[in-house]
């Protein structure tokens, strides 16, 4: 009978995941070097039972993406318009809000907002879109704007980072999404996307808003020019914050998209990638008590199998998710909760809808 080869270099990882000892980047290099993918999986999969049984959670949200007019050029970004180009396009605020009837079920708790670096609105247009949105849903919570639209606002605006989150949060800001990280290091930003916020000003935006009491996430835009190191450097960064602060509440792994949906298998992060990826996220990342698979760039099948490499958050109902695909994400643009809680149970998991904060909806 066949049996797996161990790769002996773990055996020194596994014992010191085992007794809680926090993982090196050279470490983290084991992991992505080793063959034994199982037994990375394995011990991802003992560090998230640990903290989280065999709960996987999930949201009922909406994406609004209220203008697509952005004054950067990040190499990775199909999403982006410059002023009057053909298909850029700038809501106000009886069009959001008509997006949003239109789209709307009782069951969505969260409203994940996110769009370009657009120079022709004033930041008051940021923060009406908040207010509206708290007006005529109360109950939804607001996840609005990365630390790199943060960095925008207050360049655009003259106000520092502090001034600009203060302003957001007195609109109704319940908390950051993570985007805009990509790579947390300037060799990245440099070559693919230089003109967005650099590695300190996107950690210190997040910092400042877990001073100001905000829960955020922080995730990772792996798969093109990135080197494992620098993804593990990345990883470090945002866990160094995390001791310092503890503000972050999941961490997101995110498989770069092609720019085309044509594209070959060749231009596409591999399923062992995305799989590794997740297991040494959760390996590494000691002081987070989720990671998230993504399902719109890994698919949903990837997901379900995710969730024994160390996951323990499938996302959620996204109801029209544009910004993968605009470039090459091969995923449907929603998803129901139906179909979230098959995934959930078909991997022998138990499927816990929440909100924002993790706080328990309904347990399935």
């Amino acid at each position: 009978m066949a049996t797996l080869m161990q790769d002996t270099d773990l055996q020194a990882i596994r014992e010191k995941v085992l007794h809680g000892e926090r993982l090196t980047i050279e470490d983290g290099l084991t992991l992505y070097n080793s063959a034994d993918l199982l037994t990375v999986a394995q011990l991802a999969n003992e560090v998230n039972e640990q903290k989280n049984g065999n709960n996987v959670y999930f949201i009922e949200n909406m994406y609004i993406n209220p203008t697509n007019v952005c004054e950067a050029n990040c190499a990775f970004c199909g999403f982006k318009r410059k002023p009057g180009e053909e298909g850029a396009y700038t809501m106000h605020e009886d069009e959001m809000l008509q997006y949003v009837s239109d789209r709307w079920n009782d069951n969505i708790r969260e409203f994940h907002i996110v769009g370009g670096h657009n120079t022709d609105v004033p930041f008051d247009y940021y923060l009406n879109t908040i207010r509206a949105l708290k007006k005529n849903y109360p109950h939804a919570k607001v996840k609005a704007y990365t630390a790199a639209e943060i960095e925008f606002f207050a360049r655009h605006a003259g106000l520092s980072m502090r001034e600009v989150l203060e302003q957001l949060i007195d609109a109704g800001l319940d908390t950051l999404p993570g985007g805009g990280a990509e790579i947390l290091t300037e060799r990245y930003r440099a070559k693919m996307s230089p003109e967005k916020a650099s590695t300190d000003e996107w950690l210190e935006a997040h910092e400042i808003a877990h001073d100001l009491g905000l829960k955020t996430h922080a995730t990772m835009l792996y798969g093109s020019i990135d080197t494992y190191e620098e993804r593990l450097i990345h990883m470090d960064r945002v866990r160094q914050l995390q001791d310092r602060t503890n503000g972050f509440m999941v961490f997101i792994p995110l498989a770069m998209q092609p720019r085309k949906k044509k594209a070959g298998l060749e231009r596409r992060t591999s399923s062992f990638d995305d799989m590794r990826t997740i297991a040494i996220a959760r390996l590494m990342l000691d002081n987070f008590q989720h990671i998230k698979a993504y399902w719109i760039n890994i698919g949903p099948q990837l997901t379900q199998m995710a969730l024994t490499f160390g996951s323990s958050d499938i996302h959620g109902t996204l109801i029209e998710e544009r910004i993968s695909h605009s470039v090459g994400a091969l995923t449907s643009q929603g998803i129901t909760r139906k179909e979230l809680i098959h995934l959930i149970k078909g991997a022998n998991k138990t499927p816990v809808e929440r909100d924002t904060f993790y706080n328990v909806v309904k347990t399935y």
